[in-house]
């Protein structure tokens, strides 16, 4: 029986590697890209209320429609397939920039790449959910996203090599269907070992017909947090108009808050598994001062304040999801993924959007709004997890 246990857990980290191999190539396409969308579409004539709005405006789709498709994999049991052709898109888009001749061309791109991402996302994260129960839930999700933020650091590195040798932004487009097709053939080797990861979990836990207040709590914490993050493309655009970090260094900065992520992700998905909440307040709170640092600073200001903007990136990534997996359903995990995504998606576009406007009349009003938000998500995540403890 021990042995049995043992291989389970082996095949459950085995696949944990090879979907997170997927991330890391995948990250390396689409990261690669979002590191230079922002100033990109500056060149192509954007303002920075279209920037901050077609940053938004890609998250909330990428977000909204993640319930749709959760819902869909849940009904289906088609997590594979959903997975499958939600990277098939999600990779695609972002070589197919270098043919974009206008903003408007590249905006739709950018929404399509967050579309595809939209699809396949409730399904790998509920596939990952069945893994970590044999593995520890945070080691599963930071693991997860480390190989993830490896590939994000990777991916602006190989652009800011391009924009150094003097490229430009198309050619670097270009050279990223590289690792998205080295993405999709990793995904499809994942398909054919691990036919059913559901067999990973062994106990189907919590089957009840709703959602616990915990996990209502959670994602209006979430949403908070959300709505208060700037997006890189605000950031990238700050950048370049004000001429604080050159242009060639700019994705570096973004691969610096990358690699922070990856690290970070692993580190705090272990001491989730021994302090769960404990790690959320206080990954969060230190996050919280990214915007003072960033949209005021100078020099090695910046710097720190792009460590703490990647520490934030990472908590989202490798905290959250652990800690709503503890109150929903085995059977219901990619809709309530997908449903809280959705929430999720909704406060980034209001965020992103009003973030937008914000820079255009006032640095400092938008610094004040993300710091709030930030800080208020703090007491909703604590009160979220007394609930669940009652």
């Amino acid at each position: 029986m021990i042995k049995k246990q043992n291989n389970l857990s082996k095949s459950a980290l085995h696949f944990v590697i090879l979907i997170g191999i997927v991330s890391l190539f995948a990250d390396f396409t689409y990261e690669g890209a979002r590191s230079v969308n922002g100033q990109f579409l500056e060149t192509l004539g954007a303002s920075a209320a279209a920037v901050g709005f077609i940053a938004g405006f890609g998250e909330l789709i990428g977000y909204a429609l993640r319930y749709v498709f959760g819902y869909i994999a849940d009904k289906t049991k088609r997590y594979w397939l959903n997975a499958i052709a939600g990277y098939t898109l999600n990779l695609l888009a972002v070589p197919a920039l270098a043919l974009a001749g206008s903003w408007q061309i590249a905006a739709l791109l950018i929404i399509a790449e967050r579309t595809g991402r939209a699809i396949r996302k409730p399904a790998i994260e509920s596939m990952l959910s069945h893994a970590g129960t044999q593995t520890g839930q945070g080691w599963a999700f930071g693991l997860h996203e480390t190989l993830d933020q490896t590939g994000a650091t990777l991916g602006p590195l190989m652009m800011a090599l391009g924009l150094f040798l003097k490229d430009g932004y198309k050619a670097g487009y270009t050279l990223l269907l590289i690792p998205a097709l080295l993405s999709l053939i990793t995904v499809l080797i994942s398909r054919y070992i691990h036919k059913n990861p559901s067999s990973f979990e062994k106990t189907k836990r919590l089957n009840t017909d709703g959602f616990q207040k915990s996990y209502w709590l959670y994602m209006l914490a979430a949403a908070c947090v959300a709505a208060g993050f700037a997006d890189f493309a605000l950031i990238g655009y700050h950048f370049q108009q004000k001429g604080v970090v050159s242009t060639s260094l700019i994705p570096v900065y973004y691969s610096v808050a990358m690699a922070v992520g990856a690290i970070g992700a692993l580190t705090l998905g272990k001491l989730f598994d021994k302090n769960n909440i404990a790690t959320v307040i206080i990954s969060f709170l230190a996050a919280a001062f990214f915007a003072p640092m960033v949209f005021l600073g100078h020099g090695i200001v910046i710097f720190i304040g792009m460590i703490l903007w990647g520490i934030g990136l990472a908590a989202q990534e490798s905290l959250i999801k652990p800690l709503v997996t503890g109150v929903i359903s085995a059977t219901k995990r990619a809709t309530a993924f997908g449903l809280f995504d959705t929430g999720f998606g909704f406060a980034w576009f209001i965020g992103s959007s009003l973030m937008g406007i914000l820079y255009t009349k006032s640095i400092y009003s938008l610094v004040y709004f993300s710091i709030a938000l930030e800080l208020i998500s703090l007491p909703i995540f604590w009160f979220g997890y007394m609930k669940k403890k009652t």
